[in-house]
């Protein structure tokens, strides 16, 4: 991650953790809204991996305030939600393996038992798969100048991808939490209940898998093999 972007992810945990409490207007105060406008024209100059990296954060601090809608341009919201499902996802994992580490069972920490690890190591499996979906989604739109229509292949890849993953990383979040992952006082429902949500939104698994074998059918075994090479 450069300085730059770095140092944008701090600032939207912090204004995040404000809208946290009162709502969309620090996030509409701190002008994220321009993140993609060209600096020449008064905005920040950013990028989709700019975007990609502050929604990741939002879909963990702010998962139910609409940032996606206001960041990203029309066309582009599947894309966004991907994101949103890549951060809650990731923080799904970290909270997962935090208890698994300190919860004790049968005088040892619920990680040591193996049953455990590999429900976890299965989960990691998803989680980075849909990240890098996201990371390689953004390089694409990037390139393509954030055009929807050249980068459809890759939102249609992306996005039923982190669709598909849902199903496995809430329901492993849940089993290795027990019955705290379902107390409103814990945090692993604010981000799991999202997910569910997001899955749905923008198409289902089923439209995104029509959509993306079109696509591939339409490319050929030798056309596909050579746009996928190409990118």
């Amino acid at each position: 991650m450069s300085a730059a972007r770095d140092m944008l992810c701090d600032t939207a945990r912090a204004v995040f953790a404000e809208a946290a409490a009162v709502g969309m207007a620090p996030v509409e105060a701190a002008g994220f809204g321009l993140l993609l406008v060209p600096e020449g024209e008064g905005g920040f100059g950013g990028d989709w991996g700019d975007v990609d990296a502050v929604l990741q954060i939002a879909g963990v601090m702010i998962p139910d305030l609409p940032v996606a809608a206001t960041i990203a341009p029309d066309g582009l919201q599947a894309a966004a939600t991907v994101s949103l499902m890549a951060g809650a996802m990731g923080r799904a994992l970290a909270l997962s393996i935090e208890h698994v580490n300190t919860r004790e069972q049968f005088g040892r920490a619920l990680g040591k038992f193996q049953a455990v690890q590999q429900s976890l190591a299965a989960m990691a499996c998803e989680v980075r798969a849909v990240e890098a979906a996201a990371a390689a989604l953004a390089a694409r739109l990037d390139a393509v100048g954030l055009d929807p229509v050249a980068a459809d292949f890759e939102i249609a890849g992306a996005k039923l991808r982190a669709n598909r993953a849902v199903g496995v990383v809430t329901s492993i979040a849940h089993q290795v939490h027990g019955a705290i992952g379902f107390t409103r006082e814990y945090e692993l429902n604010r981000v799991t209940i999202p997910l569910m949500r997001w899955r749905g939104e923008h198409g289902n698994d089923a439209h995104w898998a029509a959509r993306l074998g079109r696509q591939a059918a339409g490319f050929g075994g030798k056309g596909l093999w050579e746009m996928l090479t190409e990118r």
